[in-house]
């Protein structure tokens, strides 16, 4: 079984791929002292061989590399027999059965099959394969060379498939990670606000106009808008995904690089050394934001040459998306909490109903958004059923720049024969994060910090809810299900505790009607008189 994490915009889900193969470990230990040993991945059919789970109780075998043969005939065992060893050969043209038959009968203990292509489950006739008690296995040929390379000739192997753990530090990075985003997000959106003396949650007005970034607020229409564009682009990427998926990379690039200089430009600027100017075209340009620019640049266009690097481009995707986010959260602006209910509410329909709903619709049973968020795979071009680990040098597959990544921690048989990665939705942040936003700013009016230190924990246990939802049963979960219930219902309760429900639902809107009341008020006083 294959776990794997995916997430689209607005939603954090977990899709396992499950096909007709188990992966395992085989451990390679050499005989100098002390002994060196390495680990590698395997893949074999559960129905025919049984693995022990630990190392401890795996039966340890001499390694007999014999891959310039298929071992597809008697003739090819070599003539210094290969009783109790484990037997390496090459994939060949005969049966997985056939090879087994021929391994057993020269007295092998194990037998390893070294494949240049992607590993597939070891498969065939069960009747046959009743009489095959000796483990068989697949391998990578790469992982042979390896061996030989950097552990020698003389070497033990021994065949083992841990259980997959249930959870992986990984999420706790991904929760601090999230965590940090809707924060920093949240509390930089009132900043303006706190310096202007929280007069207002609006943009309006001469002090936020002085500033060099330019908020942009919400309205009904806008909301409605915005909801209607994720709707479609989604239906469109599921579509048409191999040509959009550029255009959202091409878009992720210029907005990711944007809003890192934004983030850094800001901290930057609080130093009052090294402000060198000059003049261009009778604009006044400071050299180091010139190259602060540039290197936002640089680095947004080495994760799109990069952005199919497995191994290490996660890292430059993940300062992106937080710099990406963060200024999301900060620079859009939900001037009351009614909209903040109206957009979070929508977004949630939004996640349900794509990740739910739409299987119902769609041809092979996926919904729409598991669809896109996975976007092509292997499993589709052989029918999921097949191909379990990729080759050597598989195909880049593009997938959306949407999440951030975080590569598995714990060590397992997945780990080792894929890089896996535990992933979460922008969506995720920036949604709830602009109700975050909206609580900041709303404190600074009152001069408080209860809602936006509530939120934001109600957000953290939202999202601790959702983690444990997806890990225990280990289905396809929209975290807005979660987070917005968590975030609206805990800002409410407070508001209405403190006795400010109406002001905090009507936000800006509330400071131009209350004056307004208060006339009102005086002029009935002064009839009453």
């Amino acid at each position: 079984m294959r776990h794997r994490l995916y997430a689209r915009l607005h939603g954090l889900v977990i899709l396992i791929f499950q096909v007709s193969a188990d992966l395992g470990v085989l451990r390679v230990t050499n005989y100098v002292t002390p002994p060196l040993s390495s680990d590698y991945c395997l893949v074999y059919n559960s129905k025919w061989t049984h693995l022990p789970q630990t190392s401890n109780n795996a039966t340890s075998y001499v390694l007999k590399n014999i891959i310039y043969t298929g071992l597809c005939k008697n003739s090819d065992v070599p003539a210094g027999g290969i009783k109790d060893e484990a037997v390496a050969v090459m994939r060949g043209n005969c049966t997985f059965v056939e090879k087994g038959r021929i391994a057993q009968a020269a007295g092998a203990g194990a037998m390893l099959i070294a494949s240049e292509d992607g590993l597939v489950p070891p498969s065939g006739n069960q009747t046959d394969y009743d009489n095959i008690t000796i483990p068989v296995v697949m391998i990578k040929y790469r992982d042979v060379l390896d061996v030989e390379k950097t552990l020698g000739k003389n070497v033990r192997v021994q065949l083992f498939s841990p259980p997959v753990s249930v959870f992986d530090y990984s999420i706790l990075i991904i929760f601090l990670i999230a965590m940090f985003t809707v924060s920093v997000g949240g509390y930089w959106s009132g900043v303006p606000d706190e310096d202007a003396g929280g007069r207002s949650l609006s943009d309006s007005g001469n002090s936020e106009k002085k500033q060099s970034d330019k908020n942009v607020s919400f309205t009904v229409f806008t909301v409605l808008i915005f909801v209607a564009v994720c709707c479609v682009m989604l239906v469109l990427l599921y579509f048409f995904y191999k040509y959009l998926v550029y255009v959202v990379i091409a878009i992720f690039c210029l907005a990711s690089a944007l809003a890192l200089y934004n983030c850094l430009s800001a901290l930057v600027t609080k130093i009052t050394i090294g402000r060198c100017r000059f003049t261009f075209r009778t604009k006044v340009i400071e050299v180091r934001l010139l190259f602060l620019a540039t290197f936002c640049i640089v680095l947004a266009v080495i994760w799109a040459v990069f952005r199919n690097e497995e191994r290490w481009v996660w890292i430059l995707q993940n300062i992106l998306g937080i710099a990406f986010c963060i200024n999301f959260i900060k620079t859009l602006k939900m001037p009351n909490f009614k909209l903040c209910v109206l957009l979070l509410i929508l977004l949630l329909i939004y996640d349900v109903f794509f990740v739910f709903i739409t299987p119902f619709f769609t041809k092979n049973g996926q919904s729409i958004m598991i669809e896109v968020a996975a976007g092509p795979s292997s499993d589709e071009k052989t029918g999921g059923d097949i191909l379990e680990v990729p080759a050597d040098t598989p195909a880049p597959q593009e997938k959306l720049p949407v999440v951030i990544r975080v590569p598995r921690l714990m060590n397992s048989a997945q780990t080792q024969c894929t890089v896996m990665f535990s992933l979460l939705g922008f969506g995720d942040m920036i949604v709830p994060g602009l109700l975050i936003a909206y609580c900041r700013r709303f404190d600074v009016r009152i001069d408080s910090r209860i809602y936006f230190i509530s939120c934001t924990l109600a957000y953290a246990v939202g999202m601790v809810i959702a983690f444990t939802v997806l890990i225990l049963t280990k289905m396809g979960q929209p975290a807005l299900l979660y987070l917005v219930p968590f975030t609206i219902i805990t800002s409410t309760v407070i508001a209405w505790r403190r006795g400010e429900i109406k002001m905090f639902w009507k936000g800006s809107s509330y400071e131009m009607m209350n004056p307004l009341e208060q006339s009102v008020n005086e002029s009935d006083k002064d009839v009453v008189e």
